[in-house]
């Protein structure tokens, strides 16, 4: 066994519910139960890493829907979002969600850790037109707020308007966050664009979230308290993180509530 054959076969610690009882599941039963809209898995997938990856995708989207609180349909998008597991890959990515496809797609050797900052690009996609008007297919939320797009009125959109407020600007809102300027001077240094996109930026402050609640799922998230990004400044403070998680929990709680009475 290879090294990058070994990854998927290594534990990932998780201490959440036990969702499956103990039994495996399928990417279909992933599919019906929260209602993705599609699952593509590749070709060089053996059966063995399509059930080993099977287990660990479940008990990640269940860990997820539990630190939100929120119904099944919040975690497929209301059906919008598709799934896939080693279809493709890029060296230099080992997770990756398409704004074209309105899929979030890992890796088959390298994407455990990255499922919460790629669901969240998915998330705020989906949301962007439902925040924005006049907006493009292909924008996410996060960036459109840098640009000052008029709000569409709702609760929910003015308390996800202060979730990206918290992430990017400095308390008193007159200044970039101390995230911002890291992310910025990082790309600086190191000749490109990629810290500072707000879309980049966001997702991290959402998996930094994830990871700090009393649920852990390392399938789910890794690497937002120790890892190189993080000596590089690009996650959010510990004190930083205090008010966006406040935030963003204040935000899907309601979000779920609101679900219980309609649709998103």
């Amino acid at each position: 066994m290879s090294m990058t054959e070994g990854r998927l076969h290594r534990p990932f610690y998780r201490n959440g519910s036990e969702h499956r009882s103990g039994a495996d599941v399928s990417f279909q039963d992933i599919v019906k139960v929260f209602g993705f809209r599609t699952v593509n898995v590749g070709r060089w997938v053996t059966p063995d890493e399509q059930q080993i990856a099977a287990n660990l995708f479940f008990d990640a989207l269940c860990d997820l829907q539990d630190i939100l609180d929120v119904p099944e349909q919040v975690i497929s998008l209301n059906g919008n979002l598709s799934l896939a597991f080693g279809v493709g890959g890029n060296k230099h990515s080992s997770a990756h969600y398409s704004p074209h496809k309105k899929q979030l797609a890992l890796a088959k050797n390298a994407g455990g850790g990255a499922l919460a900052h790629e669901w969240f690009h998915a998330f705020d996609h989906y949301i962007c037109p439902r925040m924005y008007s006049e907006v493009t297919a292909t924008d996410f939320a996060s960036a459109v707020w840098l640009e000052s797009h008029e709000l569409i009125p709702h609760a929910l959109n003015q308390m996800l308007n202060e979730c990206f407020h918290s992430i990017f600007l400095s308390p008193d809102g007159q200044q970039p966050s101390e995230l911002v300027s890291n992310s910025a001077q990082t790309d600086k240094a190191l000749k490109m664009f990629y810290y500072a996109q707000p879309q980049e930026m966001a997702a991290r402050a959402f998996e930094a979230f994830v990871q700090d609640m009393p649920i852990k799922n390392a399938f789910l998230v890794q690497g937002t308290k120790q890892s190189q990004e993080v000596k590089l400044g690009v996650y959010p403070s510990d004190a930083h993180k205090q008010d966006i998680k406040h935030r963003f929990i204040n935000y899907f709680q309601r979000l779920g509530a609101t679900l219980s009475k309609g649709r998103m």
